[in-house]
């Protein structure tokens, strides 16, 4: 009887272990009450009359890593989630760290749709300490895009490139919240450009652009640019757990911008 006992609660154990380890690489499990059933607290309005930025011309490139950092950090936010689930019908918070970026100076930030599926709330951390909620505008799991909304004004909006112009072997920077540690960058250049990868049954992301540079949880959603400052991919580290060795992977910005816009105009869920 005591032998079985101990094999049940050691049962109990693996179990619990495993759910925790496959849900998230930054959980943090504390007590919590059960949801609401309303998922309003995290949307946010869209704007119909929203555009894309106009394009910023043939910019020159900057001297180096330091220079690209500094223009682009400021543009480059932290994102924190939560989620409620359960086990043996405990309730549970699951936090998790991810990245996003400033697409226009009014709060509109742009991150992976995987970051923010399901979650009962966000906090979005600029580059300055500020703090703010935030709400959902729109989704795209297709494409595994999102766009939030953060009650901010007069905000350091990235500027926007090309994907088209990439070349292989060109330099380009991966800046995110890295492990959840804050918002730093990782160098490579590019290896891939039109990849098509399947990343879950029903899924196969396209246009996708293949880098040395490192990515790792906690950077989704955050942005890849070029030399010049340019944001040219959106990064993801689901299309990383894929399983290829030494190769993170980022949305193209030629792709994405169409859906961005769509989202910002009429949302998506």
């Amino acid at each position: 009887m005591k032998q079985a006992n101990i094999k049940f609660l050691l049962t109990c154990l693996i179990v619990i272990l495993s759910f925790s380890l496959i849900t998230s690489c930054f959980n943090i499990e504390t007590p919590s009450a059960p949801p609401s059933s309303s998922s309003s607290e995290v949307t946010a309005p869209t704007n119909p009359d929203w555009t894309l930025p106009p394009p910023e011309g043939e910019s020159p490139a900057l001297p180096d890593f330091v220079s690209v950092v500094a223009k682009v950090r400021p543009s480059v936010v932290a994102i924190n989630t939560e989620v409620v689930g359960y086990i043996f019908g405990r309730p549970f918070t699951q936090e998790s760290a991810a990245s996003g970026w400033i697409i226009d100076e009014d709060g509109y930030i742009v991150t992976n749709n995987h970051v923010v599926e399901g979650v009962k709330s966000i906090t979005v951390t600029l580059a300055d300490g500020r703090a703010f909620s935030a709400g959902i505008v729109g989704t795209d799991a297709v494409t595994d895009l999102a766009v939030l909304k953060i009650d901010a004004q007069n905000l350091v909006a990235a500027d926007v490139g090309y994907s088209s112009q990439l070349m292989l072997g060109e330099w380009v920077l991966a800046i995110g919240n890295s492990l959840g540690l804050g918002v730093t960058p990782s160098e490579g250049i590019v290896r891939s450009l039109g990849a098509s990868i399947t990343v879950s049954p029903g899924q196969t992301l396209h246009d996708l652009i293949g880098t040395s540079a490192a990515i790792n949880p906690g950077d989704s959603g955050g942005p890849l640019v070029n030399m010049r400052g340019e944001v040219v991919g959106i990064t993801s580290v689901k299309i990383a757990m894929v399983g290829v060795e030494a190769m993170g992977w980022a949305i193209s910005i030629n792709s994405a911008m169409p859906i961005i816009e769509e989202l910002i105009q009429s949302g998506h869920a």
